[in-house]
């Protein structure tokens, strides 16, 4: 039975990637880029984050990336130019464990109409998180502005809530069947109780006010090899139903790992629901490197007491 139950899961992840590959190859697909708060796949190992609660002080990575092939994904908040670059920094700190962790994260983005070096919007997220059990939560401030230029800037603050499901802890049987690969997913729902400019369709129309999420993490060898998949649901504060979506942002990607180093190539289309509208897409490469700086890294950690010789 066990046997059986696993290889239904495995089947059924099969089935789901196998349906998003298709659709990205259909034409009449409808699906822009959903720049605030972006999850990444982990890149740490499936038993744990690997940072020791007593040593560390922050981790984070650096990501650089080119959207290699954007029709209609663009570079400032008021829907102007296209993106060409995408930088970003992302900071995290234990306040207290895995309990309670503030992070950061700073993306800039530079419009290929205007020369593709030239910065034209930051996007600044600070946020507290945590995590009890398979629940996570956060507690997110973003604010996007354009840079080289006078223009719309967004602003919001939500909470979001998430159960999260993990292979090799919740299934018994999957290490022995599958001791190289993992499978991470997480589900949730979240309200967005400020909302100054953040809208509710990529064609900057309604008020986002509610938002739907689920994330899927396919390892396929030794998190070396990672197939992933995002999805984004907003409705409209503004409209009759407030519980209805109007925008679907939906991702899928490769990533290729050598110790903290990352490439990903990965695919992305946003879509309005409830009305025909604008839809944006975009493909990327991006290259990522990740860093865990420890007290003993500055010198504050516990020195080790040297025994005096015995006489």
């Amino acid at each position: 039975m066990v046997l059986r139950h696993v290889m239904t899961t495995v089947l059924r992840a099969i089935l789901l990637w196998s349906l998003v590959g298709t659709a990205l190859l259909l034409p009449s697909q409808v699906l822009a880029l959903e720049k605030y708060g972006r999850p990444l796949p982990s890149m740490d190992n499936a038993d744990g984050n690997g940072r020791d609660a007593e040593e560390s002080l922050f981790a984070g990575y650096l990501l650089t990336g080119v959207l290699a092939h954007n029709p209609s994904f663009f570079a400032r908040p008021d829907n102007s130019g296209l993106v060409g670059l995408r930088h970003m920094l992302h900071l995290e700190t234990d306040l207290y464990k895995h309990y309670l962790t503030f992070y950061t994260d700073q993306n800039f983005f530079s419009d290929r109409t205007n020369g593709w070096i030239e910065l034209s919007e930051w996007d600044g997220t600070y946020a507290l998180t945590g995590v009890v059990g398979h629940m996570s939560w956060r507690l997110q401030y973003e604010r996007d502005v354009p840079l080289d230029r006078r223009g719309l800037s967004q602003e919001y603050a939500d909470g979001l809530v998430t159960a999260k499901f993990q292979a090799v802890q919740d299934l018994p049987a999957w290490r022995r069947f599958f001791p190289n690969q993992n499978f991470t997913a997480y589900a949730g729902g979240g309200w967005l109780f400020h909302n100054r400019n953040y809208f509710a369709r990529p064609d900057n129309s309604g008020r986002a006010l509610l938002r739907y999420v689920a994330h899927a993490d396919l390892d396929l060898y030794k998190n070396k090899v990672v197939l992933y998949g995002d999805v984004n649901l907003f409705t409209d504060g503004d409209s009759d139903n407030k519980a209805n979506p109007t925008e679907l942002d939906w991702i899928v990607g490769l990533a290729l790992r050598w110790r903290n180093s990352e490439v990903a190539v990965y695919y992305e289309q946003d879509q309005p629901l409830d009305r025909a509208g604008l839809i944006q897409k975009y493909l990327a490469i991006q290259f990522r490197v990740s860093f865990d700086v420890s007290k003993r890294d500055l010198g504050l950690g516990r020195a080790a007491t040297a025994r005096e010789p015995n006489p």
